[in-house]
């Protein structure tokens, strides 16, 4: 990839990923009108295809500026915002480093989308960990909790946390593959001309 060609690929990536976070992140679950929340899959191939942590910073302060904006702009509720907002930070890590590590992984041989998934899913149970464990704990929002009550939580929370990055991570991939193959398809007819 020449140096132009692949200053416009970081681009447009950033902006993708970017735009999916800023269209969605009002909403953690969506509603028959709104998707849900895509900013895990967002750090996650940050993490894969911008591979600088720098990007991972402009995208955490992104996440804050539009947290702050629907809440002070939109009516937003303002129940996830407490002292466990920190744990923001290593959540999305998760999600950056599980897409870093996946830069290894080049082909569509089942093997490596199974690695690929399989990291995906790891790291979103990761951050969902930290970030409801630590809100459960830190925020002061349920002093009297009890390990029954954060499981049952974890019941109500944690499928539709799962899936909807899962869900996100496969189309995600399907349009870098279509990408990929267009690009691909385009460079052999130029060679031929």
């Amino acid at each position: 990839m020449t140096n132009i060609n692949k200053t416009n690929f970081f681009n447009m990536s950033f902006i993708a990923l970017a735009g999916l976070m800023l269209a969605t992140r009002f909403h953690h679950f969506g509603s028959a009108i709104s998707l849900p929340d895509a900013s895990l899959i967002s750090f996650f191939f940050a993490g894969l295809l911008l591979k600088k942590l720098r990007f991972f910073v402009v995208l955490f302060i992104e996440a804050v500026l539009i947290d702050y904006i629907a809440i002070t702009q939109f009516s937003v509720s303002d129940f996830c915002i407490s002292n466990a907002y920190v744990a923001l930070i290593p959540t999305y890590a998760a999600m950056w480093y599980a897409g870093y590590y996946c830069q290894r992984f080049k082909t569509l041989k089942m093997s490596e989308l199974s690695l690929r998934f399989g990291l995906l899913f790891a790291a979103t149970s990761m951050a969902f960990l930290v970030s409801n464990g630590s809100f459960y704990l830190f925020s002061g929002r349920y002093p009297e909790s009890s390990w029954a009550q954060y499981i049952e939580r974890v019941g109500m929370y944690y499928p539709p946390y799962l899936t909807s990055t899962l869900i996100y991570g496969i189309v995600v991939f399907a349009v870098i593959q279509i990408i990929k193959t267009l690009k691909a398809q385009a460079d052999s007819q130029h060679h031929v001309v």
